[in-house]
C-alpha cells in the first residue's frame, strides 16, 4: 500500500490549480480519478477528469462495497472514489493525489492516518468564493447557492487537515503546497 496526498477545498478555492500544479512538479505523483454521477462539462473527459456513471450504476457498485469512499455531494450527485483506482495507481508505484470534497478528504484522512498528506485550501473569504464560482459561468443561480451553502458547511471542517493553506495569492499558495508535498515525500 502507497502513500495519499489529499487537497480538499470548498469549491472554487483553488484546488485543481494547485493539483495540476503538483502533478506537474512531481513525476511520482498520480491523480485519482473519482467517480460520479454529476453531468460532464464540456471540457471534461470520461476516465481523465472522472468516471462518470449513472445513479443505479453508483449505488450498486456504493451496495457491492466498490468504494473506499463516497458522498453525496447534492441531492441525487454522488462521488466516491473506488478501490480500482487506488489498486491501480499504487501497482505503478505511485503516490495518489486527490482532488476531493472535504467530507471524503476527512473519510481518507481516516482510513489512512500515517500513509497519508491532507492539506485544506482555505479561500480568502466566502465572497471571493462567490465571485470565483460566479466567472466560472456554470451554474445555474440554484446551483450557485446550494455550492455557496456547501462551502459555507466546508469551510468549518478546515482544522481537520494536516496543513491549511490561504489562497488569496495563488502562486505563493502552489508554493506552499509544494514545499508540503516534497518534505511529504522526502519523509520528513
Amino acid at each position: 500500500m502507497g502513500r495519499l496526498i489529499i487537497i480538499t477545498a470548498p469549491s472554487g478555492s483553488g484546488k485543481s490549480t494547485i493539483v495540476n500544479h503538483l502533478l506537474k512538479s512531481f513525476d511520482s505523483l498520480s491523480f485519482s480519478i473519482s467517480a460520479t454521477t454529476r453531468t460532464k462539462r464540456s471540457h471534461e473527459t470520461d476516465g481523465k477528469d472522472y468516471y462518470f456513471i449513472d445513479i443505479d450504476t453508483f449505488k450498486k457498485y456504493e451496495h457491492q462495497r466498490r468504494f473506499v469512499e463516497w458522498v453525496e455531494l447534492y441531492p441525487g450527485q454522488y462521488s466516491g472514489t473506488l478501490k480500482s483506482e487506488l489498486k491501480r495507481l499504487w501497482d505503478q508505484k505511485k503516490t495518489i493525489v486527490f482532488d476531493i470534497d472535504v467530507i471524503g478528504g476527512t473519510n481518507l484522512k481516516r482510513m489512512f492516518p500515517e500513509k497519508s498528506l491532507s492539506i485544506y485550501i482555505k479561500p480568502p473569504s466566502i465572497e471571493i468564493l462567490r465571485e470565483r464560482l460566479v466567472s466560472r459561468r456554470t451554474e445555474t443561480p440554484e446551483k450557485l447557492e446550494a455550492r455557496m451553502n456547501r462551502a459555507i458547511m466546508e469551510m468549518e471542517y478546515e482544522n481537520k487537515f494536516d496543513a491549511i493553506i490561504l489562497n488569496d495569492d495563488l502562486e505563493k499558495a502552489k508554493e506552499e503546497a509544494f514545499e508540503l508535498v516534497r518534505k511529504f515525500l522526502a519523509g520528513h
